[in-house]
């Protein structure tokens, strides 16, 4: 088992809050996570997907009332939530009852706007995680799995499949049941076929600035649709919308946001490539390694900074900004290549969004400069 970064923060976050929501989409190790804790007291964990689990609940105030002074696991939380204000209750109580922290782990693959009741009525109580696909830094030998984990991408059941086979047919297996199984349970009545096709098409446009009614209009489906389809994709953990940056800079700004499936493996399912020679010769490869090296470096964020991508209508643009707590601002371009260089357009995007300093991820290596206030590294140095 590959250890997670995040498991020390949620550790701590167990001896401080009531309660704990680790979301994260599906098949991402939550459970495996979660089921390796030890906080020192017993655990008691119910999958509520399972009929004899929920079964137990069907008088859950009597049932979980019994497990005071142990953490209760409640995977796939979504599925039953007319149980947060019970939750609730059971909190006051315990904290009444002198134990503080560490009562509920809540397990869930719809982020907490999808989880509204939670978000309401455990306001003060609950403390929020994310768990993402595997990534880079959590890996032994970073250089060497980079490759992999840019072609598999990081559900651990696809990087750690004993052949590229395998690792197709499991991320195959894993979008079929989206589209069929999982999306409908959301309240989407759309054919699957269809689904599948919108999961496509995003796919295709990786990277590209988003034009929902164009996209909509391909379907034959009306932009309101769509645009449902797409924050569904969202809040389950599938797909990113990295918003531009807008400020008044007296120039014609894109003010689109820039769509990416999250994760590099389900987007080379779902544009049909299976190896990484088709990779490297398909137009989509670029897109693809940018979208790898955004997602990697959102993880990585320091607390209070925040991220969007610039674009001018004349072509000058900047792949990711990212603005610290502090206010300074850091331009990102992603390029693949070894000999990268910088262009005018890096130059005069530097001097509109008033950045510091400018880094240039490429594949591999240590950072060099390239002018006073350019730089190029590799991905894991600058993830590091």
């Amino acid at each position: 088992m590959i250890p997670r970064q995040l498991r020390s923060t949620l550790h701590k976050r167990l001896q401080q809050s009531p309660a704990v929501a680790l979301l994260g989409s599906r098949q991402v190790g939550k459970t495996t996570l979660a089921r390796g804790l030890d906080l020192g007291k017993p655990t008691h964990y119910l999958d509520l997907e399972r009929p004899s689990d929920l079964a137990k609940l069907s008088d859950p105030e009597l049932y979980l009332s019994g497990f005071g002074g142990q953490l209760v696991i409640l995977d796939e939380v979504q599925r039953v939530p007319d149980l947060f204000p019970l939750l609730r209750s059971l909190i006051d109580e315990r904290r009444q009852a002198g134990e503080k922290a560490g009562h509920f782990l809540l397990l869930g693959s719809a982020s907490p706007e999808l989880l509204q009741q939670s978000s309401e009525t455990l306001a003060g109580r609950i403390s929020y995680l994310e768990l993402s696909p595997l990534e880079l830094l959590e890996l032994l030998e970073p250089d060497e799995a980079l490759q992999t984990l840019w072609e598999r991408g990081g559900y651990p059941d696809s990087y750690l499949a004993p052949d590229a086979e395998s690792s197709i047919q499991w991320r195959e297996d894993f979008i079929t049941s989206y589209v069929e199984r999982y999306l409908p349970q959301q309240g989407i009545t759309a054919a699957p076929i269809l689904l599948r096709r919108f999961c496509t098409m995003l796919a295709h446009l990786q990277g590209a600035t988003l034009n929902l009614s164009k996209l909509a209009g391909s379907l034959g489906i009306d932009g309101k649709t769509a645009r449902r389809y797409l924050d569904l994709l969202e809040g389950l953990y599938l797909v990113r919308s990295l918003p531009p940056w807008t400020r008044n800079a007296g120039k014609r700004l894109v003010k689109s946001p820039k769509v990416y499936w999250r994760d590099s493996g389900i987007l080379h399912t779902l544009a049909g490539l299976q190896s990484l020679e088709q990779l490297l010769g398909h137009p989509l490869c670029g897109a693809s390694w940018e979208g790898f090296c955004i997602e990697q470096i959102l993880r990585c964020l320091p607390k209070g900074a925040t991220a969007s991508h610039y674009r001018t209508h004349a072509g000058a643009e900047v792949d990711l900004v990212i603005e610290k707590a502090d206010g300074e601002i850091l331009a990102v371009e992603i390029k693949r290549t070894l000999s990268p260089k910088v262009t005018p357009g890096l130059v005069e995007s530097m001097e509109t969004l008033q950045a510091s300093q400018a880094v240039i991820i490429i594949p591999q290596g240590a950072s060099f400069p390239l002018s006073k206030t350019v730089s190029a590294t590799g991905l894991r140095s600058f993830l590091q």
